[in-house]
């Protein structure tokens, strides 16, 4: 009975447990790098107020005797969805009820907050632990002297968010980090504790320098010990620290060594203790190095020795409804999975200290992460200079041990860098880029250097005519659109040479650093950047690009998901599935395939204008990104795809042939000879490269747009150019694209179409007969509407835009679909209804992206309709011949509007037609 009663009250504990871990958001340990067995979250309903009059102190409210008229939900940002409290002032105060569990007794209790931004003090019954300052890094005060075991006791915090020059900001503008934006919790510590310990780990003499850190000198020798769990027994490990010191460094043994990599992120779970203080943490046996690309003297950065070609994402790290802070563990480790399901191998995490859980996520899952310092918005006077230092310091002590951060990156496209000396004719702030400022970012990099010196660190990620200081990666930013990566890349690797001043301020020049791109993509390439656009046609046109250039030894691509006022990412900012259209191009064929170790690179220009019966060369460039080997050689599968002006597609060509394949080669290979089909339309060459065993390696493809070719074969087509309609008529707006090259009709309406039909024309030879035309709903974006484009605004502060207002922006195809509905009549009878799925545009919109003009300017790039048959009797047919025309309607039943394509826009190259097959 004892034993029964023992089980369901265990039993009735974890249910209690459980259901308040559902409660209480993030409830996981904010710090698997550095936690204690003992703890308690605090994170969830605390009561709220805004001090907009900055009253509080005055009014004694950190005695805990005010009652808080809001409810927030700790640890999101207040003015964020999650919080649950609008933002109204720029000072708030939280308070709630704490008990100490009894069993702590003996031990220091210490509160933590794990980020606040800006100036946050608590307090316990009425006691004032501390004040801090920053907004990225945790911080803990103690409770001890205060603390009444097992009674209920009040904890007040205050926030001041004011805005000050001088602080870290970053992108706040996208969704402010107001006051407590990371887990608040309790834990229990030793009479003296671990203040950090930090693993360096050494793979090539399978040692491991371990470095312990006190709060204070040790008032007497302690004892400290380490376990290591391995796959086999445990290592264990006994030294001290000496009286006087407040650290100590020792190395140890870590036989046969399990490297953590990114196909096997292997981590080492260590349980640390120092008298009576415990401390769980983990590190991974990997190595940060540059190295030569195999077979050349291109340096690149390496992982263990080996060189990794990197295919990076910049990450804004944002959350829709919780801003700086996601919603759940499960989230974060989404968001981990994201990347590496496309084939990524690591993410910059931009002007943001990243939340612990998810560089915990990294490290478990195998990715590779830049972690960035957050920026100022001010000038870097002294006040500035101190809360970076002082931040970096920070973060780099708390983020130590993360095997999957690579390198610090301490400031971003000089942003907080520039001093006010004057002003111009004009009036205007005459800005620089002082040399003082200068030599104090290049103390930066040494400062970051002297505490972490297994990683690199990157003083400036470098735009628009700023250059480097001291740095260990020659990185640079570059926003193009795709046609112009070609030339860029050929004179930026021309320029790219030991000694070289290219790209370094004055008085610094280039050594052997890797070169390395730290933000690239179409968004910002064209005039007042894109809005939202169709990324992938520039994106695959950037990595044909790319994989021709092996001296640039890595990308990174702007950007991960959407965020505020950026919508090239390759999520949506809720992480909904944005659709490129390459796998209904190519079967098989995703995201992964851009970034393939083995890249089989035809040129930058993805769609060519050929001759019908042209004989065209296409050039091969094979670049292996890899150590592995697959065999002495690999295959190359092409298949040439032909869609004449019906619609109709066929495999007019597969051949196979083999290439001698080696580790790392980057190698032009004999060009593809290929004869174009003799009539018009669009043939795609797509290419496969496989192992011996069969294995895809990687897809890729190019189109074509057949010109001048034949009539097709027992075939009548009757057409008329998009823009030629006799009528149309629509609530909104009607207007034409590029010379009529594409029609729009937003809202409700139709459009009208008489299409000659020549007299000799005979029906009674026809077989078949149909109407066809490629069409598409059209929504009203605001591009189209708003008199005033949205002008220069300062998108990093808070300023809003809507996706379609940019000029040159079309929204790409994603999850939300706008249809519509529409009635097709053939003279003046109804012949169909049928309903267009959306107003896409993507990678299928061949025709629309390859028509467009090279002038940094886009119109409704990527859209593309769909192929729409209207079956036409004899009986009709005879009527239209007996009339000389065919009249055609094409009319909305509600507001999804109308988009009509003519033969050099969208996906097919047909203009609206009348299709007589014939006997």
């Amino acid at each position: 009975m004892r034993l029964t009663i023992n089980l369901s009250f265990l039993l009735l504990l974890f249910s209690i447990n459980a259901s308040l871990a559902q409660q209480i958001p993030l409830a996981e340990h904010p710090r698997p790098d550095f936690q204690r067995p003992e703890w308690q979250n605090l994170n969830g309903q605390w009561s709220f107020m805004f001090d907009p009059e900055n009253k509080g102190m005055d009014s004694e409210w950190q005695k805990g005797s005010m009652a808080f008229d809001k409810t927030v939900t700790v640890p999101f940002p207040w003015g964020s969805q999650l919080s649950g409290v609008k933002d109204e002032a720029d000072i708030a105060w939280y308070q709630r009820e704490i008990k100490i569990n009894e069993a702590w007794k003996g031990k220091k209790i210490f509160l933590t907050i794990g980020a606040s931004d800006w100036e946050t003090s608590v307090w316990l019954d009425g006691q004032l632990l501390g004040t801090h300052q920053g907004g990225y890094v945790p911080f803990s005060f103690e409770l001890t002297p205060f603390v009444k075991f097992g009674s209920t006791q009040k904890l007040v915090v205050r926030a001041d968010d004011t805005r000050r020059d001088f602080t870290l900001y970053g992108k706040q503008g996208y969704g402010n980090a107001r006051g407590i934006w990371q887990t608040v919790y309790l834990e229990a510590r030793g009479q003296v504790f671990l203040d950090a310990i930090h693993f360096t780990p050494d793979i090539d003499n399978n040692k491991l320098t371990v470095t312990a850190y006190l709060q204070a000198p040790a008032e007497k020798d302690l004892s400290l010990s380490l376990n290591i769990k391995t796959e086999g027994e445990p290592i264990q490990f006994q030294t001290q620290i000496n009286k006087g010191k407040y650290k100590t460094v020792f190395e140890m043994d870590i036989p046969n060594p399990h490297l953590w990599n990114l196909e096997d992120p292997y981590l080492y779970d260590v349980v640390a203790k120092l008298e009576d203080d415990e401390v769980h943490t983990y590190f991974g046996m990997r190595k940060i190095s540059v190295v030569n690309m195999p077979g050349t003297d291109i340096p690149y950065i390496a992982l263990n020795n080996q060189p990794i070609y990197l295919q990076l994402a910049l990450d804004q790290s944002y959350h829709p409804e919780g801003f700086y802070t996601f919603p759940s563990d499960q989230f974060m480790k989404e968001e981990i999975l994201r990347s590496k399901s496309i084939g990524l191998n690591g993410i910059r995490t931009h002007i943001k200290v990243e939340i612990p859980r998810k560089l915990y996520w990294a490290d478990k899952l195998g990715l590779l992460v830049m972690e960035d310092l957050p920026n100022s918005w001010g000038e870097p006077d002294r006040y500035m200079q101190k809360e970076s230092e002082f931040t970096l310091r920070e973060m780099i002590k708390r983020d130590y041990n993360h095997p999957s951060i690579f390198s610090w990156v301490t400031f971003n496209e000089t942003w907080g860098l520039f001093t006010t000396v004057g002003k111009d004719e004009n009036d205007r702030d005459i800005r620089e880029y002082l040399p003082e400022t200068q030599q104090w970012v290049a103390s930066m990099y040494y400062l970051a250097k002297s505490l972490d010196g297994s990683r690199l660190v990157e003083d400036n990620s470098i735009c628009c005519g700023r250059g480097h200081t001291e740095t260990d990666i020659n990185s640079w930013h570059s926003y193009l659109p795709g046609y112009e990566w070609d030339n860029y890349l050929k004179v930026m690797t021309e320029n790219t040479f030991e000694g070289s001043t290219n790209d370094f301020e004055e008085g610094f020049k280039q050594g052997k650093q890797p070169n390395i791109n730290s933000e690239c993509g179409n968004v910002w390439g064209y005039s007042g950047s894109t809005g939202d656009v169709d990324w992938s046609w520039d994106y695959h046109r950037m990595m044909n690009s790319f994989r021709r250039y092996p001296q640039v030894a890595g990308w990174l691509y702007t950007e991960h998901h959407d965020v505020i006022n950026e919508w090239n990412g390759y999520w949506r900012f809720d992480r909904s599935e944005k659709d490129t259209g390459i796998g209904d191009m190519v079967e098989g064929m995703t995201l992964k395939d851009f970034h393939s170790a083995v890249y089989l690179s035809m040129e930058n220009e993805i769609c060519k204008t050929a001759q019908a019966g042209e004989t065209v060369s296409i050039p091969l460039f094979l670049s292996v990104m890899t150590g592995k080997h697959f065999g002495n050689e690999v295959a190359v599968q092409y298949d040439l795809t032909f869609t004449n002006t019906l619609g109709k597609s066929a495999k007019i060509l597969s051949e196979k042939r083999q290439e001698v394949y080696q580790p790392w080669m980057q190698k032009e290979l004999a060009p593809l000879s290929l004869t174009m089909p003799d009539y018009n339309g669009i043939a795609t060459l797509a290419v496969r490269v496989t192992d011996e065993k069969g294995n895809t390696l990687h897809r890729n493809f190019m189109n074509f747009e057949v010109v001048s070719g034949k009539a097709l074969p027992a075939t009548s087509i009757f057409s008329t150019s998009a823009d030629s309609y006799t009528g149309a008529e629509w609530s909104k707006r009607v207007w034409n694209v590029m010379d009529g090259k594409k029609v729009n009709g937003a809202g409700k309406g139709f459009f009208e179409y008489e299409i000659e039909v020549p007299k000799d024309f005979n029906p009674k030879k026809s077989k078949k007969a149909y109407f066809l035309i490629e069409v598409s709903a059209k929504e009203l974006f605001a591009k189209d509407i708003e008199k005033e484009q949205t002008g220069n605004l300062d998108f990093m502060k808070g300023a809003r835009a809507l996706p379609s207002s940019n000029p040159n922006s079309y929204p790409m195809t994603d999850e939300l679909q706008f249809p519509s509905t529409i009635t097709i009549s053939i003279n003046g009878q109804k012949m169909t209804t049928t309903t267009l799925a959306d107003d896409p545009a993507d990678h299928r919109g061949v025709l629309s992206w390859h028509h467009q003009l090279q002038d940094s300017k886009l119109r409704e790039a990527g859209s593309y309709g769909y192929l729409v048959k209207v079956p036409v009797s004899k009986t009709l047919l005879k009527n239209i011949a007996e009339e000389g025309k065919l009249k055609v309607r094409l009319e909305t039943t509600g507001e999804g509007g109308i988009a009509i394509y003519g033969k050099e826009f969208g996906r097919y190259a047909i203009d609206p037609g009348l299709v007589v097959e014939m006997k």
